[in-house]
């Protein structure tokens, strides 16, 4: 297991001392830059605010094709149900297209879910947009 921290939070004594190696950063943007560049793919645990975050900013950066790691959810007891739902509403809305809904990938288990995530193919950022000599335009 590779940690990285933000010295404030070190301070506050919520680092996790058992890990292999523990990176100690000054800031959140440094922490999350780590992370991804040292990270094959992001699983997110059942979390509050910094996890939505952490897990949006990994998903945008998938649609902009920043970076091309798997992202999945670990859906245990269902708490990402609603998230899931919400996910269906926004496609069903246009606010999320149908395709990139499949870049969360959901399980309740984890066994399954890394395999899935081994698997699953990204939607690449030229399917859904159009360049144009007047710049780029939805399609």
């Amino acid at each position: 297991v590779i940690g990285v921290i933000t010295k404030q939070l070190l301070a506050l004594e919520v680092g996790h001392q058992g890990c292999t190696k523990l990176h100690v950063v000054d800031t959140m943007h440094e922490r999350k830059a780590l992370m991804a560049s040292l990270a094959d793919g992001f699983v997110a645990l059942p979390g509050g605010y910094g996890t939505m975050e952490e897990l949006f900013e990994v998903v945008t950066w998938t649609q902009l094709e920043l970076h091309d790691k798997p992202v999945g959810l670990l859906n245990i007891r269902g708490y990402y149900d609603h998230l899931l739902a919400w996910l269906d509403h926004a496609v069903g809305v246009g606010f999320v297209r149908s395709n990139h809904k499949g870049i969360i990938v959901a399980d309740e288990d984890p066994q399954q879910l890394i395999q899935r995530l081994r698997t699953v193919t990204l939607p690449k950022l030229k399917e859904w947009l159009q360049v144009s000599s007047q710049g780029i335009k939805d399609v």
